[in-house]
């Protein structure tokens, strides 16, 4: 009886623990190259509607991007809010799908040599 219940008690405790590690882990950022740029100007609104008739806006931007090597990509993305002017942001792009993912970082989190093209 004592190992029945030690074997649930273990099985409860890695289940609990597996689903705080899934709602933890974005998967848009799973298998991505790194990119970092600075928000200038304000993003293109889109208004679109859902199937519902709900209205949504989106901001897409359209910034210059560098790798942590310094190697410069125009890349284009949407938010669901306007994004905070001169804001850096570390931008998660796929291949084939582009950018999938971004945060905000702090200044001093960016890569020397992207520091070096995005404060001039």
């Amino acid at each position: 009886m004592k190992k029945l219940l030690i074997t649930c008690v273990t099985i409860a405790i890695i289940i609990a623990g597996g689903l705080i590690i899934l709602q933890k882990v974005n998967f848009n950022r799973i298998g991505t190259d790194e990119y970092y740029t600075q928000i200038k100007g304000e993003g293109k609104v889109l208004e679109e509607k859902s199937t519902t008739g709900e209205k949504y806006v989106n901001y897409e931007y359209k910034l210059v991007a560098y790798d942590k090597q310094g190697d410069q990509k125009t890349l284009t993305f949407t938010a669901q809010k306007q994004l905070r002017e001169n804001a850096y942001l570390t931008l998660f792009v796929k291949d084939k799908k582009g950018v999938t993912s971004y945060k905000e970082v702090k200044k001093d989190e960016l890569p020397k040599k992207v520091r070096e093209k995005l404060i001039k």
